[in-house]
């Protein structure tokens, strides 16, 4: 089916959304249940620090927390933190001071003053006219605003209600800061997520029982595997370890000299998807197919472009001495293989 269908249902009774592209499963959010969801803030208590790390265990309802860069802090001292990703099984929730409320078309960051409009929105009338919302809203706002690229095709009326909303919810967390660790705002559910983020134009299912209708199930019984066709009887198999990532990648049939850079080429492409449907982050190893060394630039520049998109933070490393390249990707959320298990 051509076009984008965002699905909203249930799955293994945890709420869930799947954003399906011309027929293919293209990002998957499904609640983890078993720990905190990112974006969740706490008023955290600050239990003791980390030497040689430069971080501070910290005490939340909900466990022990992790925060790196405490410069300052002391066992006992109070501070707001939010949740940035999944926790590790055995670890800490990893947080962070810099608190950000975020909804569907702006970002609030407390303590960062200042108006800025997404590059993606190019048109500089369509920019203009968003600074002057977010100005008419707050003329001079001690919170800083990010207007997002949904707002390109929102109503003004839309967007200047979701700006004073977002500051009258960061007003209110932000002067909550006495008192035990406590629980001040839980992350969104996947089907709040799905409408934050997934701001193109799609179609919307909503009815129960829709991930069976509508394909999304059997695109989970394929992701559930490790291989990812590439076109041309290549393929990658994407398989996580306790370590790491690891991506390997095969030509298949093919055999002649350009059959490698192909594939590889294949890889940059489709690699962020594999990753987002599976729930996969961390440190990724890329085994790749034999390339010459003059078309690495271009991989990588395919590679970067691709990632530009995504919207899980992955930094690309480089390569290693005997020709991987190597990813670090933020583990923001729960893995496939855990979650339906």
């Amino acid at each position: 089916m051509k076009g984008r269908q965002i699905i909203l249902d249930r799955i293994e009774g945890r709420e869930a959304a799947a954003l399906m592209v011309d027929g293919q499963l293209d990002d998957l959010l499904i609640d983890s249940q078993d720990a905190p969801r990112p974006g969740t803030i706490y008023r955290a208590v600050a239990d003791r620090p980390v030497k040689g790390q430069g971080g501070m265990f910290l005490k939340t309802p909900d466990g022990m927390a992790f925060l790196r860069q405490v410069k300052g802090m002391a066992p006992g001292d109070v501070l707001l933190v939010q949740v940035t990703g999944l926790a590790e099984p055995g670890k800490a929730i990893p947080v962070t001071h810099k608190v950000l409320f975020k909804s569907r078309y702006a970002i609030v960051t407390p303590g960062a003053p200042g108006v800025n409009v997404s590059r993606s929105i190019r048109d500089d009338d369509r920019r203009d006219a968003l600074l002057g919302v977010a100005h008419e809203v707050a003329e001079a706002p001690e919170a800083g605003i990010i207007l997002r690229s949904a707002c390109a095709e929102a109503e003004d009326a839309d967007v200047a209600e979701d700006i004073a909303a977002m500051l009258d919810l960061a007003e209110q967390v932000m002067a909550d800061v006495d008192g035990p660790a406590e629980k001040l705002i839980d992350g969104d559910g996947p089907h709040v997520a799905a409408w934050r983020d997934w701001s193109e134009p799609a179609e919307v299912v909503t009815e129960a029982g829709s991930f069976d209708t509508h394909g999304v199930l059997d695109a989970l019984e394929e992701a559930q595997g490790a291989r990812v066709p590439l076109g041309g009887g290549a393929d990658m198999y994407v398989e996580p370890t306790r370590a790491l990532v690891a991506v390997d990648v095969n030509t298949g049939k093919d055999t002649s000299p350009a059959a490698g850079t192909k594939a590889n080429f294949a890889v940059a492409k489709a690699l962020p998807r594999a990753l987002r449907v599976r729930g996969l982050g961390g440190q990724i190893v890329l085994d790749l197919a034999p390339m010459p060394k003059k078309d690495r630039r271009g991989f990588e520049s395919a590679l970067r472009a691709a990632f530009k998109r995504d919207t899980i933070d992955t930094t690309l490393v480089g390569w290693t001495p005997l020709g991987h390249y190597e990813l670090q990707r933020k583990n923001a959320r729960a893995a496939l293989s855990e979650v339906l298990k």
